[in-house]
């Protein structure tokens, strides 16, 4: 591989990114990880406070780096993860809202595949609607690691949007009726970027909120949930 120094997005250089990466969207979450899992992480970009670290756990290379917010955002910095820095997986570790009443606060969401109402798979011209769907392997890996656990989690099709304001409160109820389990806002641009590199993806998600019932995290509840799927992720990053 030729030296590289980097994009306007990531300042970090050939081989100081691991083959797998952990992607929570907020940056402030990619650095507690780092500094409460990871030994010896090292910072290797900073850019737009958009944080990257690579560390060891449990004696696995791995990197955790922020997407920031929205398709776009997760857009730019998971296709350079898959194409200039020979990442080859990308684990995304978010919060989602909740579209079924049996989905408690707490819950983690495997995304097996992705409905949107996002464009971004446009930019391909196929000639058909394309259905992102994770990598398999990876799916395999996290159920198992939550098992090993006993830390249930609900596989199944998820929801990514553009809008987290939505005029529409219909559009809740529309996915709902399709079994269409939560929505987030960045899953289905790191899909379409891992199908078109040949690299592996998925996302997994901690309720936050259920927009059925109308139940919130606290601040609080939010710490410790997310500490569950943030675990799980590790445990699946060391097998691959």
């Amino acid at each position: 591989m030729k030296e590289f120094n980097g994009t306007p997005h990531n300042s970090a250089k050939n081989g100081q990114i691991a083959k797998t990466v952990l992607m929570p969207g907020d940056p402030l979450r990619a650095k507690l990880i780092a500094e409460t899992y990871l030994e010896n992480a090292i910072c290797y970009t900073t850019i737009r406070n958009v944080f990257g670290y690579t560390g060891t756990y449990k004696g696995k290379e791995i990197s955790v780096q922020a997407s920031g917010m929205g398709v776009p955002s997760m857009g730019i910095y998971s296709y350079e993860l898959y194409n200039f820095y020979d990442v080859e997986n990308i684990i995304r570790i978010g919060s989602a809202g909740a579209f079924n009443e049996s989905l408690n606060l707490g819950d983690i969401v495997v995304g097996q595949s992705l409905s949107t109402d996002s464009n971004y798979a446009h930019q391909y011209n196929l000639p058909g609607t394309l259905a992102p769907s994770a990598d398999f392997h990876l799916i395999e890996t996290f159920v198992n690691a939550s098992r090993e656990r006993n830390h249930p989690v609900r596989v199944g099709n998820i929801l990514t949007s553009d809008v987290f304001y939505n005029d529409d409160n219909s559009y809740i109820e529309k996915w709902a009726k399709m079994g269409v389990l939560c929505v987030e806002m960045e899953a289905v641009a790191l899909y379409c970027n891992a199908m078109r590199a040949g690299k592996s993806a998925l996302c997994v998600a901690t309720i936050s909120d259920n927009l059925i019932t109308h139940k919130k995290m606290t601040a609080n509840e939010r710490q410790m949930s997310f500490e569950n799927m943030i675990e799980i992720a590790l445990d699946t990053a060391i097998r691959l």
